[in-house]
């Protein structure tokens, strides 16, 4: 397994000695009989520092398929999206997506694989323009048998929320469950493999800049996130004939073609665009050590940048395990209104704003100057606790934070199961605590 340090680094890998070319990157015959593909993640005339490209040394080009056939899909939604989403300041909350029935041989009308799950919560922005996200549940009980996929809108990171399944990728297969989290960068193709009954998780489709690591600033040299920990697939590939299908997401559709081949038959790879993921757990966490809070930025892992300066396409930002030690201080997350929009996510245990009502699997929206903090019982414990050393354990939250306002989608306010139409009252028993002097 490899290590991913940065944007500079250039990684390579063979699945067989020698695959690779000595010197250059598309000599007049490649080795072993492979044929020498750029994929190219960025426009070609990217500053150095953000110039993503891979090259591949595959089995058969990738020109070597079928024609593309547009296929529907009822629940996965694209930006710019007309007349399927409402926009409202109001807060919202959904309960838990469903999970998946077990896979079974004889419940085969409920069998869905990783594409056939995906439900749009929220998007924003335009892929058109390359602007904004999308956030969609996925909840399936089925492998991607016979079936590949590649996502041209944007890269794909996913958050596993319950169940372990394998990422095959151009590149190599990584392992994913929860407390990791994987990246599909734009364009590259994969296929993802059950390792339990069911698998349940939160997925970002990212249409503007790639993810990267947040600049440290008065940090420093080191916290939060390091490079050292994001890994990188080892070269495999699949020399295999039959019949196959691959989809493609393009321009906010779905599309189908026919292969004779497998198409993850990379052989041998080079560059410093390729899928990678990372363990949450092994975040350095920041906070103070006095008084107050430090803004909630301080928790961001990845971060695709916009074009204003300092302000986000989307930041995915995790609130794990932590110390609170401060002291004179309302610990749980403050009342507050924002000029960036968020999209929460609960990975496991209890989050500290609302310890009863947010559940694993379950979402929240809170847009631009939507007020919102902790319910009644959050701010009651906050006040009255005694502040002494605590360690937050048993909690791994997380928040997509986009400056474009997260439009919810019809399907999911539409779904009685879902949408909590009551979320707004858990502060509507907040007391009345002025006393004048």
């Amino acid at each position: 397994m490899n290590y991913l340090h940065g944007l500079l680094n250039h990684f390579e890998s063979e699945a067989l000695p020698n695959a690779l070319p000595k010197g250059q990157n598309s000599p007049q015959k490649a080795p072993l009989g492979l044929y020498a593909e750029q994929l190219s993640g960025t426009a070609f005339t990217n500053p150095r520092h953000v110039n993503l490209k891979a090259w591949l040394y595959k089995i058969r080009p990738s020109v070597v398929q079928g024609k593309f056939e547009e296929v529907g899909h009822a629940t996965w939604i694209s930006t710019p999206c007309r007349g399927k989403v409402v926009k409202t300041p109001q807060a919202l909350r959904f309960q838990p997506y469903p999970e998946a029935a077990p896979s079974s041989q004889n419940a085969k009308e409920s069998r869905l694989t990783f594409i056939d799950s995906l439900f749009t919560y929220a998007l924003n922005g335009s892929l058109e323009h390359n602007t904004g996200c999308a956030v969609h549940l996925y909840s399936f009980n089925e492998s991607m048998k016979h079936q590949y996929a590649y996502n041209a809108d944007g890269e794909m990171l996913l958050v596993p929320e319950s169940g372990e399944f394998l990422l095959h990728t151009e590149m190599g297969t990584l392992e994913l469950s929860p407390h990791f989290i994987g990246v599909i960068p734009r364009g590259v193709k994969f296929n993802i493999e059950l390792n339990s009954p069911n698998a349940r998780g939160y997925v970002c489709e990212n249409f503007g800049r790639p993810f990267q690591l947040p600049e440290l600033g008065p940090i420093g040299a080191n916290g939060l996130a390091s490079p050292r920990d994001f890994e990188i697939p080892t070269a495999r590939f699949e020399d295999e004939d039959g019949d196959f299908e691959l989809l493609a997401r393009y321009q906010g559709s779905l599309w189908k073609s026919k292969l004779k081949h497998s198409p993850l038959d990379t052989v041998a790879w080079h560059g410093n665009y390729a899928p990678y993921r990372y363990d949450l757990r092994k975040f350095n966490t920041m906070n103070t050590v006095t008084f107050d809070h430090p803004d909630p930025s301080i928790f961001t892992v990845l971060t695709s940048p916009s074009a204003l300066a300092g302000t986000a396409n989307i930041d995915f930002a995790i609130f794990p395990p932590r110390w609170m030690v401060a002291e004179h201080t309302f610990r749980p997350p403050y009342f507050h209104r924002n000029f960036m929009n968020e999209f929460m996510g609960l990975i496991y245990g209890q989050y500290d704003a609302k310890e009863e009502g947010f559940k694993p699997g379950g979402a929240s929206i809170h847009n631009c100057m939507t007020g919102h903090g902790p319910d009644l019982e959050g701010f009651t414990k906050g006040s009255a606790q005694e502040l002494k050393p605590e360690k937050y354990q048993n909690t791994m939250a997380f928040m997509f934070e986009s400056h474009y306002p997260f439009w919810p989608t019809e399907q999911v306010m539409k779904n009685e199961a879902l949408l909590e139409e009551k979320y707004f009252e858990c502060w509507q028993k907040l007391p009345k605590l002025f006393k004048a002097p």
